[in-house]
């Protein structure tokens, strides 16, 4: 699952992050960071998935 997780962040960075932590404040976050650009999103995403946040 943890693959699948790491290639949503990649991708699709808010639902993986959703995926890992629910709609909590690092969720929304992520959705800011993704607006204000993919990489920040998709860093924030990965973040989360590998540290089991």
């Amino acid at each position: 699952m943890d693959i699948v997780k790491i290639l949503l962040a990649l991708f699709l960075p808010p639902v993986a992050a959703f995926m890992q932590v629910g709609p909590t404040l690092h969720f929304w976050a992520n959705i800011v960071l993704t607006l204000l650009g993919g990489l920040p999103g998709m860093v924030h995403a990965l973040w989360l998935v590998v540290t089991k946040k």
